[in-house]
């Protein structure tokens, strides 16, 4: 699986460039383990998720890219629209740049 973040600091920060991808297969088992389930509960939370309001045209928005051959697509929020499982996922995503090896 690898996972890149477009949008939200990542952006501000990098130009508009995605931060770099996280292979899991690079990843420590635990690390691995984690991060599959944090995808697998924010992939079942994000049909649930509300479309961001127009009112707060200044709140960030995050897309993860989720690249696993079985289910490839994106992750989508905002600062006013998202849920506990992708903030899970991005928080780790945070903390581990690059997959943090």
């Amino acid at each position: 699986m690898a996972l890149s973040v477009h949008g939200g600091l990542a952006a501000a920060l990098g130009g508009g460039r995605s931060r770099p991808a996280v292979d899991s297969g690079r990843l420590p088992d635990g690390l691995a383990g984690d991060l599959a389930a944090l995808v697998a509960a924010a992939r079942q939370e994000q049909p649930s998720l509300p479309s961001a309001p127009r009112a707060a045209p200044d709140a960030m928005s995050y897309t993860i890219t989720v690249s696993d051959g079985a289910e490839p697509g994106e992750l989508c929020a905002s600062d006013v629209a998202t849920g506990p499982a992708f903030e899970a996922l991005l928080r780790w995503l945070t903390e581990h740049p690059g997959g943090g090896s």
